[in-house]
This record gives C-alpha cells, structure tokens and sequence, in this order.
C-alpha cells in the first residue's frame, strides 16, 4: 500500500482552507457596477472612469465592473448581479431609454438595491420625471450652474450617518455645483458655500426609495476632483451604504 506523506495533507489541508477563506472574502464584497462611456466634452470620462474604478476596489469591500453606454439596462437579468449601480455617465448622446429600460432601473432600486448617481449624471434623463425623482435632486440645464472651478471647502453637516462617520470637513478642487432642482425629501450630509449662487449647496445627500437606498455627490469633474481624501471617502462610503446600508 503506498504510503500518505503526512505533510503533503497539511499542506493541501493547509491550501484548500486558503483559497476558501478567499474565496469567501470575494464572495462577501458587494458587487458595483460602474456605468459611464459618455459625457460632456469637459469631463474626461476616459480618465475618470478608470480612476472611479481604482478608488471603489482599493476599499477592498466592493467588486467592480464597468459598462459602457445604457444598454446594459435592457436586461433585468444583468442587473440583478449586482449590489448597486454607480452611475457616472451623462447622456450627451441623448439616448432614449426605453420602456424596460426604465422599468429594471426603477425596480432595481425599488426593491432594495442601492444606486449612486455623480456629478452631471442627474441631468442624463430630463425628458423621465421618475429620473429625478431618483437623484432627489438633479442638475437643469440654464437653470443649474457652477462658478469657476477651484478649490472649495466642504463641510459636513450631518456626522452620524453611517456615510459620513468619522469624515471630517475636507476641501477639493472641482466644480461647484449650484441651483440643483428636485423636491424630494433628502437627507443632506455634505455642504459647500457657492459663491455663484450666494447660498449653501448641497454636495452629498441621500434618500429612500422604496425598499432601496440613493446616494448622490457633485464631485468628478476631472481626475483632480478625486485627489481629495475626503471625496474618495465619500465616493467609497455611499457605495457601500446604497449597497447594504452600512458603512462596515
């Protein structure tokens, strides 16, 4: 009879206990999907795209992919492999979603997936109402608008959500935006002064919609913007929070 090397079984023993508590580290990530592959000439989305990606998987919580373009929203079946939705892309293209479309996105987060939504991607969908309902609140062309880009002071204002525990007021260099629309009821976390508008603005916020969870932020007009501690903070923690809730 041949003989079992005791230390081979150890180590196998060993390996296979390895590879199964990784595989369970991966398996216990939230799974994000990334949507851009289009914008305004001024935001390079080329860039920003891969550096969102970089940010959101270095919090070793989160497992990222990202699509290009709408029609990764055609199929309910496509999404429902995901956690959450971090929607970074504006429609300039002015692609109309169709009606299934619309109808997965809407039940995705309705019933009990989460959705974060950056920078112009609230102005992807005027002609949808239920869009801005979404974002809560939503930039409008010639009505919205922004100041010079430069470095601006964000402060928060609301310390014991799980998004923003622990986030001190930090500052950025980036767009500032102003004049958003939407009357939804939100819960405003992160302010900035807006020298354009003369009033206090927000900058992140959330909202409940239906069983799911909405995180929106301002920030990511270039590469620049992510340079800040603080805003790769809140880019990691409304990922997280619209996933699951928590901020763990």
């Amino acid at each position: 009879m041949r003989k079992v090397n005791p230390v081979a079984v150890i180590l196998a023993s060993i390996s296979f206990c390895a590879v199964s508590v990784l595989n369970a580290a991966e398996s216990a990530k939230s799974k994000v999907l990334i949507i851009s592959g289009d914008d305004v000439g001024a935001h390079k989305w080329q860039e920003t795209t891969p550096c969102t990606k970089e940010i959101l998987d270095k919090a070793g919580k989160l497992d990222t992919a990202v699509v290009e373009g709408l029609t990764v929203l055609n199929s309910k079946d496509e999404l429902a492999k995901y956690d959450v939705i971090y929607f970074m892309l504006f429609n300039s293209k002015k692609v109309a979603l169709g009606d299934d479309a619309k109808a997965n996105l809407v039940s995705f987060v309705k019933n009990g997936k989460g959705l974060v939504v950056t920078h112009l991607a609230s102005a992807s969908f005027p002609e949808w109402e239920e869009w801005g309902k979404l974002c809560g609140r939503y930039w409008k062309f010639k009505q919205s608008g922004h100041g010079p880009g430069g470095e601006f002071e964000c402060k928060v204002v609301v310390k014991d959500h799980p998004i923003t525990k622990g986030l001190v007021d930090f500052k950025t260099t980036d767009e500032l935006y102003a004049k958003l629309l939407g009357e939804e009821k939100i819960n405003i976390l992160v302010t900035a002064d807006s020298a354009w508008s003369k009033k206090t603005e927000p900058m992140v916020w959330t909202l409940d919609y239906g069983k799911g969870r909405v995180a929106c932020h301002t920030f990511g007009h270039d590469k620049k913007a992510f340079e800040s501690a603080g805003v790769q903070k809140v880019m990691v923690n409304t990922t997280l929070w619209a996933a699951t809730g928590k901020v763990e």
